[in-house]
């Protein structure tokens, strides 16, 4: 009998993927990666999302393919889910899971909402901004932040994952095209019959009646340089997109560190004494504007010019803010008394300043009208003044952990609640009111088709002017760009017999 030890069989370990980048990447601590490759129904999920986005995205206009393509996204996002634990002998290679508590599903939410503004509302500049931002509500449902430093981090983090996705995806395709055939040959199968069947049924079914042919045309791409260029342009980048969402889901970033972590504070004279002067320079914008107000008409080139630079100083002001609330030491009974003093009449004076120019705007408004940019300017002033009292809240504690979420949720709900309030029709019902100068009537025409059902109230010849410039906007494309607001106009120019200007 031999008493030669038995060999223990060696378990071939998991690779550990960290993207093209090495694990000691300054980030890796926070952001380590997935444990193994991408499944096979992550890698058919992502694929999938690409070619619905490739058929459904409209790139010239607002329309209901983009809200497709965002649930096309969600769904193969869902799918891919997270990834196990590595198994077998230790040691193991543990990685967060993705938690989607309520909070992340408040932000996927947003998202989902600031996307389907383009199929109630025909305004582009509107659903650009809407895009814009939900660009940060996605960042943080997928990757999460806290402080203002994590939510930057979050933010970044959806570009990296673009590329750290290429690997990881590669790999999983390429373990399931092994070479000993497996799941590649019948996912290669099952695609093959599929094409040969909707070829063969769907050729008979055309045949036998036109309309079902008809559709069948729309729905099938044709070969041309229009289809190349959205299965290129537009499925790639739309598979990176989506291929980021899935890599941060299956491996998300721990930014509690980030969190935890305050960094460096300087000393209380290097951020007292200019703030302190800053705060007796607002003191005394305060105090001229306390002595009285001319007429608007009387100062009309001031009063345009002075409430976009009172919007900037809000604006600047409030990163000043931030900027000493993150660098002011607060562990004295003197340093935390005086950010409260100071912090605290400065909040204070800004937010009269941001009164006077919620003032400006609105006299200037009544006396010249309004437009996109003077709308958009008065929301964001509004935003802007609930912000700061945020932050005169958030001076009792001196910690605000919630501030910067509260903050930028807010700053979501006004924007979809701005989208709720159809902005162009606002606009035309506000520049429609009798007042004792014209209507601009060459305005009104660069409005979009939201703003049509307040136009109807515009005598005839002259509707049929200002429906002209719009009517280009009025022409039905495929399903892809259909949206509410121009259905609606459509329909309502139709029921009133509208003639054209010059007809």
């Amino acid at each position: 009998m031999s008493l030669a030890p038995t060999p223990i069989p060696q378990t071939k370990p998991l690779p550990v993927l960290h993207g093209p980048w090495p694990s000691t990447a300054p980030w890796a601590r926070y952001w380590p990666g997935p444990v193994r490759p991408a499944s096979a129904l992550t890698v058919a999920a992502v694929a999938g999302a690409a070619v619905i986005a490739a058929l459904s995205l409209p790139l010239d206009r607002p329309g209901v393919g983009w809200l497709v393509t965002a649930l096309a996204g969600l769904a193969a996002v869902i799918l891919a889910g997270p990834i196990s634990t590595q198994t077998g002998p230790p040691p193991l290679v543990v990685r967060p899971r993705y938690s989607p508590g309520p909070e992340r599903i408040a932000w996927g939410t947003a998202t989902l909402a600031l996307i389907a503004v383009g199929t109630f509302r025909s305004a582009g500049w509107l659903f650009v901004l809407c895009l814009v931002v939900a660009t940060l509500t996605g960042a943080l449902a997928l990757a999460g932040g806290r402080s203002m430093r994590s939510v930057f981090a979050a933010y970044t983090m959806p570009f990296l994952a673009a590329f750290r996705s290429l690997p990881w995806l590669s790999r999983g395709l390429s373990r399931i095209n092994r070479p000993d055939g497996g799941a590649g040959v019948r996912i290669a199968a099952t695609a093959g019959v599929s094409v040969v069947l909707l070829a063969a049924f769907g050729g008979l079914l055309a045949s036998a009646d036109s309309r079902f042919a008809t559709a069948l045309e729309h729905l099938v791409p044709d070969l041309g340089i229009g289809t190349v260029f959205r299965w290129v342009f537009v499925g790639g980048p739309a598979s990176m997109i989506v291929g980021a969402a899935a890599f941060l889901r299956s491996a998300p970033p721990n930014l509690s560190r980030l969190d935890a972590t305050e960094g460096r504070k300087v000393h209380r004279w290097e951020w007292a004494v200019p703030l302190g002067l800053l705060t007796l320079l607002f003191g005394a914008f305060v105090l001229v504007q306390a002595t009285g107000q001319e007429p608007v008409r009387a100062f009309a080139d001031e009063a345009r010019q002075g409430f976009w630079q009172l919007s900037f100083v809000v604006g600047l002001t409030l990163l000043v803010l931030a900027g000493a609330a993150r660098w002011a030491p607060r562990d004295k009974p003197a340093d935390r008394l005086l950010i409260r003093v100071i912090l605290g009449v400065l909040t204070g004076l800004t937010l009269v300043i941001a009164g006077t120019a919620l003032h400006r705007i609105t006299l200037y408004t009544d006396e010249y009208g309004l437009t996109r940019l003077r709308l958009l300017v008065f929301w964001c002033e509004l935003w802007f003044v609930f912000v700061l009292l945020l932050i005169l809240v958030a001076g009792r504690n001196l910690r605000a952990p919630w501030l910067p979420r509260v903050a930028i949720a807010a700053g979501v709900l006004a924007l979809i609640g701005l989208a709720v309030a159809n902005p162009d029709g606002v606009i035309a019902e506000h520049n429609l009111q009798p007042r004792d100068r014209p209507i601009d009537l060459v305005y009104l025409g660069n409005l979009s088709p939201d703003a049509v059902p307040a136009l109807m109230d515009l005598p005839s010849d002259r509707r049929a002017c200002v429906l002209r410039e719009i009517k280009d906007d009025l022409t039905p494309g495929d399903w892809r760009s259909w949206n509410l607001g121009s259905a609606r106009a459509r329909t309502l120019i139709n029921a009133s017999g509208q003639t054209w200007c010059g007809q």
